[in-house]
Parts: structure tokens; C-alpha cells; sequence
């Protein structure tokens, strides 16, 4: 079976794991660098051209597109999917899991646990929004935010009413959560690969951090799932659309709240904390759904 990893780096950690796991089961993985194709958007005949080729010979199709990345990235998706190659994410899914609080209407419309939210436009509505979330402490996003970055942690109601109308004044998007204090700088990653999580792990801030971004000085570590958790990962994923998904999960009095529903997780921290081949789990999954394996070619 011929795979596709868009990619822009064949030598990031998630996209040569994807490799390796897809050469061990005897199929021909390549690396794309998704921004530089071309799209022939045809009704009758779309392909996808890379380097002076057609790419017509894949049988499927693993995205990786960056944030930075989406709208052109999931453009390529999309095209392959017209195409009809098979692909472990569909481009929608993708731009759903990258609009913060698309995806969080979606969670909310199938009903997913997940901390109180609100989103507003106006300065005038600020003590409105502070309000609906439970007051303070309160968690501030930027929607365009990854990796922790563009997260403030406004302690007090007039630290809360500065970050939101400097945000607001500055036109950025924003949502506003509740705090959740019970979770103590601790989230857990689930690795969802088609209707099973395959990999958990336990995200510990360091000392004073009130993110647990492995990027930001966190530390992992594997842990067991309880059955609630399980479902909640699961059924955030669905909602949103994914196949393959990071879904982020914060310990709560009433249950696992979703945090945060990723359509590219990184499998380096994983793979590490838990020693599972999550890359090899994703072909598994590819082999599933298109029936292809190595006795099958």
C-alpha cells in the first residue's frame, strides 16, 4: 500500500515514527510537503500535483498540517478526498478541531462535558461574560492560541476586565472558561486512533505553571483510563469529526471536562510516556478501514 504523510519536515519526530511504523508493515510510506502542491480543481478530472507529478497512485492519505498551515493544508485534503484516496482525517474535521470555538459548539451541541465557556464581542459585555463563567479566576484563550500560548490565568476581576477589553480593543477573538482549581496544573492526552484510545497520558506543570503544555516545561507520565474518561475522549472526537485526534481532558469534581480536541497530536510525548507505538496504531487503523495489509498488497 502507497501512503502519504503531509508533512513539512520529514525529520520531525511524529512524521518519521509514521515511517518507520508504515515501512515495518511493509508498505510504501512518502513524505509530501503539502504547501508546495498544486491543485487542478476539475469536475471531471481533480488531482493533486507535487514536483512536476501527479499523485494519483496513493491508497491513502495521513495528514499532518500544520496551525500556521490549515487553510492551505486542508485544501490538499480535500482534493484528495475528491480524488477519492482515503485519508485518516477529513479536511472539515480538520478546520473544525482548529476553530476553538467552532469545536466547542460542536462539543456542546452533543453534549461533551467541558468548562463553562463564553465568547463575546463587545466591551460592554465583559462583566456580562465574567459573570456567565462562574467569576473569577477565570482562563482566557486566544482562539488562534497552540501550545499554551496566548492562555492567561486572570486571578482577580480586574485583571480579568484588562486581559479582556486590551484582547477586545486589539479585535482578537478570545473565549473566556472557568477555572477549574481542582486540576492542579494536571490534563491528560488521549490518543484516539479511530473508536479506541490507544494512549493516555498524565501532563503535570511545573512548580508556579498553571499550564501543562509539555512545551512549556511539563512532564508526562502513562496512565489507566477510567471508563468515563474513555467515553468522554471518544465522544469528543466524534463531534468533532476525527478519526485520529489529541483530545485533552482536566479532572474535575463533576466528571472529565474536554479542554481541547487537537487534529495533529504530537507522538513523541506520548510514545515516550507510555511506550506504545501509537504511529504504528494509526497504520493498523489505515490497514482497517481500507483493508490493505502487508499479506493483502
Amino acid at each position: 500500500m502507497e501512503i502519504a504523510i503531509l508533512s513539512r519536515g520529514e525529520n520531525l519526530y511524529s512524521t518519521r515514527r509514521l515511517v518507520e511504523a508504515a515501512e515495518e508493515r511493509g508498505h510504501e510510506p512518502e513524505v509530501i510537503d503539502y504547501i508546495r502542491c498544486m491543485m487542478d480543481i476539475s469536475s471531471s478530472n481533480p488531482t493533486v500535483r507535487y514536483m512536476g507529478r501527479t499523485l494519483d497512485e496513493f491508497d491513502a492519505v495521513i495528514p499532518r498540517i500544520g496551525v500556521s498551515k490549515t487553510f492551505y493544508g486542508a485544501a490538499v485534503v480535500r482534493q484528495f478526498e475528491m480524488m477519492g484516496t482515503f485519508v485518516t482525517s477529513h479536511a472539515q474535521a480538520i478546520t473544525n478541531s482548529r476553530d476553538k470555538l467552532r469545536s466547542m459548539q460542536m462539543l456542546a451541541r452533543d453534549g461533551v462535558d467541558m468548562p463553562v465557556t463564553g465568547f463575546a464581542h463587545s466591551t460592554k459585555d465583559i462583566a456580562g461574560l465574567l459573570e456567565q463563567v462562574g467569576g473569577t479566576p477565570v482562563v482566557i484563550k486566544l482562539l488562534e492560541g497552540t501550545q499554551g500560548i496566548g492562555v492567561i490565568l486572570a486571578e482577580n476581576r480586574k485583571a480579568a476586565e484588562a486581559v479582556i477589553e486590551a484582547f477586545m480593543l486589539l479585535d482578537a477573538n478570545i473565549l473566556v472558561q472557568e477555572f477549574i482549581e481542582e486540576a492542579d496544573a494536571t490534563d491528560i492526552r488521549c490518543f484516539v486512533v479511530g473508536d479506541r484510545v490507544v494512549a493516555a497520558m498524565k501532563r503535570v506543570g511545573e512548580p508556579g505553571e498553571y499550564r501543562s503544555n509539555l512545551h512549556r516545561g511539563g512532564t508526562a507520565e502513562a496512565v489507566i483510563l477510567t471508563p468515563d474518561m474513555e467515553r468522554v475522549a471518544l465522544d469528543a472526537a466524534r463531534a468533532v469529526g476525527l478519526n485520529i485526534a489529541g483530545v485533552d481532558l482536566l479532572p474535575s469534581k463533576r466528571g472529565p471536562l474536554v479542554m481541547e480536541v487537537n487534529s495533529s497530536p504530537g507522538l513523541e510525548g506520548v510514545e515516550a510516556a507510555t511506550e506504545i507505538d501509537v504511529a504504528g496504531e494509526i497504520i493498523d487503523f489505515i490497514e482497517r478501514r481500507t483493508g490493505s495489509s502487508f499479506g493483502t498488497m
